[in-house]
């Protein structure tokens, strides 16, 4: 809620005999539409011949019943939805990627952030690559073609790109008889599979999108593990297993993903609900009332009110006709957006004293808005809790945070904040209980630490290929 950018979704589908699978993947796109809402895109395989339809916006707009349609019945699909933290906005970096090359097709989604990209490219650029677009996706695609050429399958291509990668990526990769999906190392993003009752396969970013598609839930993908669905049935290939330590991304429990999925096994909901309590044992307020800013500080704020005894009520409507507030280029237009996107219910607030619960604060300039659309609806004192730490570090690997210098939490106090956005006490889930959310260690909090899994990038900025063309 935050002026955080979500992270990509990925699709992938493989079929025993012809289906309608474009239809498959629109339906898991639909349900991991809050995961990026800049682009999406459907390349179908029927019988080796690649059909594709992707575009600038959501899936209800790019993909109507008259395009969808265009699309063929097939054994294979793979489906992107695209928040880009690396490369702008325009139709070049749309996703899934198709490539021909001398030994076939494949089509590739990618969900993450390369954060060796800029050096890859480099590499790639002075061996005499040619580049369409400025995502660090095609970086991946031009790894596996090159790699393809020299191994004995398109499976063993990318376990040969694996070793050249770093950083986060959950991919989805068909070729004419094969869909192929893997995770990096550290497992930094998610990735799942389940099967249906006539025998598809599908993958997705998340377990919510499984079942979109009517498929029942089997395993997440492994960190490192890469898995092919073919006509020779299902092959896992652990050669990247247990290489690196595991470092999902705890912002995944805590904002991106859908609370109804769970990510290793853990239910996003119920992390959600333990940060709520967590935060009710660190800060005991005498309060009225427990709301949360919809939608992700819904299930904190219910875990608060359950902890602390404090009632919980319903405190802002929300349009659901508006995107998630931060995918807004511009400051102006967030602002804009917040206006519209949430009314607050008086009837719960006036006259009360308020916990609002919420995700983060990063800027802090949507904080302060809604806090003032609570006392302006009449609250009588608003206590703000943060169901994460406070963001002091730039992301490497996919949530779309370049700099320090946005960073509110790195230039003021908590209390100096708590002013800032006109709340009457401000609180932040301790960095030490994160684990306490997914109940194993294998997290990422470099956001909070600094404490980073792989080494630093030399360019960060998200739109640093656009920006090395204009140099020129």
């Amino acid at each position: 809620m935050n002026n955080l950018h979500e992270e990509c979704g990925v699709i992938g589908v493989f079929a025993p005999k012809e289906y309608a699978v474009a239809n498959d993947v629109y339906y898991g796109l639909y349900a991991l539409q809050h995961r990026g809402q800049e682009s999406c895109g459907i390349v179908v395989n029927d019988d080796g011949l690649f059909f594709s339809h992707k575009d600038i916006g959501q899936v209800s707009t790019v993909f109507d019943s008259e395009e969808l349609a265009k699309l063929p019945n097939g054994k294979i699909a793979v489906g992107h939805v695209r928040y880009g933290t690396t490369g702008g906005n325009n139709r070049n970096n749309c996703q899934p990627m198709e490539v021909n090359h001398q030994k076939g097709k494949m089509a590739l989604a990618h969900n993450g952030n390369i954060s060796n990209a800029y050096s890859l490219r480099n590499e790639l650029e002075l061996s005499g690559a040619i580049f369409h677009s400025t995502s660090d996706t095609e970086i991946i695609a031009y790894i596996v073609t090159r790699e393809r050429l020299k191994a004995p399958s398109i499976e063993q291509a990318v376990l040969s790109t694996m070793k050249y990668l770093e950083g986060a990526y959950s991919i989805v990769v068909m070729s004419a008889t094969k869909l192929i999906i893997a995770r990096d190392p550290h497992g930094f993003r998610p990735l799942c599979y389940g099967k249906c009752e006539d025998g598809r396969y599908v993958a997705a970013s998340e377990s919510c999108a499984l079942e979109a598609m009517g498929a029942e839930f089997i395993s997440d993908v492994k960190p490192g593990e890469l898995i092919v669905f073919s006509n020779d049935g299902v092959q896992s290939y652990t050669d990247y297993c247990d290489t690196k330590q595991k470092k999902t991304c705890i912002f995944e429990y805590i904002y991106f993903a859908r609370p109804d999925s769970e990510i290793d096994g853990v239910s996003v909901h119920e992390a959600r609900i333990r940060a709520g309590r967590i935060l009710a044992r660190e800060y005991k307020v005498d309060a009225d009332v427990v709301v949360g800013v919809p939608d992700s500080g819904l299930d904190a704020a219910l875990g608060y009110s359950r902890e602390s005894g404090i009632p919980y009520g319903i405190g802002f409507i929300k349009n659901k006709y508006i995107g998630r507030t931060f995918i807004s280029p511009t400051q102006n237009e967030r602002n804009d957006q917040v206006r519209i996107k949430l009314n607050p219910i008086k009837e719960t607030v006036a006259g009360k004293k308020v916990v609002l619960v919420d995700d983060s604060i990063v800027r802090g300039t949507t904080s302060g808005r809604i806090v003032k659309l609570l006392k302006d609806a009449g609250a009588k004192e608003i206590h703000m809790m943060i169901s994460s730490p406070p963001f002091t570090n730039p992301c490497y690997y996919g949530t779309d945070i370049d700099s320090k210098e946005n960073l509110i939490a790195c230039h003021h106090s908590v209390d100096e904040i708590a002013k800032l956005i006109g709340a009457d006490s401000l609180g932040y889930l301790p960095v030490e209980s994160l684990s306490e959310l997914t109940g194993y260690d294998g997290i990422c909090t470099a956001c909070f630490t600094g404490d980073y899994p792989t080494a630093v990038p030399e360019n960060i900025s998200k739109n640093r290929f656009e920006r090395r063309l204009s140099e020129r």
